[in-house]
């Protein structure tokens, strides 16, 4: 039989160790990122292992593009799709582990490769009503405007006696004038 010192101290370097792996997993995703540029070569996009937009360059022969933003975010889409093979090739600590199987999977559900868009007369893409998974938002409308509340009835003018004194001053309860 083991002795429980014993058995707690191999547990204890398991969870070191495990923690140790961790530690290793998340410096090496830290290390990964994939850059992608449009068609045309003007857009250049880049994003962080967990997909966000972290680098964006525009040539200035595109700035005045009608679809600017729909081949900025088709191209940063591009990109993400391409994080699982990055993130496979990237992290070699965890290669071939049911970790990275699922790390993979997940990462192919997430960012799935864009619809394929054609070119159209002039190098542009098609505007992004045509199966873009990005939509802009309508702006909601306004809210209704609500009356203003009734205003309270004016208070009955105050009585003064004969020596200039106002008998009604505490009568309605303000003593902290």
């Amino acid at each position: 039989m083991t002795n429980p010192e014993q058995l707690l101290a191999s547990f204890d370097a398991k969870i070191v160790e495990a923690k140790q792996r961790g530690e290793r997993m998340q410096a090496e995703m830290a290390t990964v990122s994939v850059s992608e540029r449009s068609r045309d070569g003007q857009i250049s996009v880049r994003v962080n292992h967990l997909g966000n937009l972290v680098g964006l360059e525009i040539g200035h022969a595109v700035r005045e593009k009608p679809n600017l933003a729909d081949e900025i975010l088709r191209t940063v889409q591009l990109a993400q799709s391409r994080l699982a093979s990055a993130v496979q090739t990237g992290i070699p600590s965890i290669a071939g582990t049911e970790t990275m199987n699922e790390l993979v999977s997940q990462l192919h559900r997430e960012y799935p490769e864009p619809e394929p868009q054609g070119f159209v007369e002039g190098g542009h893409t098609p505007p992004a009503s045509e199966g873009a998974r990005f939509v802009a938002e309508e702006e909601p409308p306004p809210p209704p405007v609500r009356p203003a509340p009734p205003k309270s009835p004016a208070a009955p003018p105050r009585r003064q006696q004969e020596d200039g004194v106002d008998d009604d001053y505490f009568s309605d309860g303000d003593y902290l004038r």
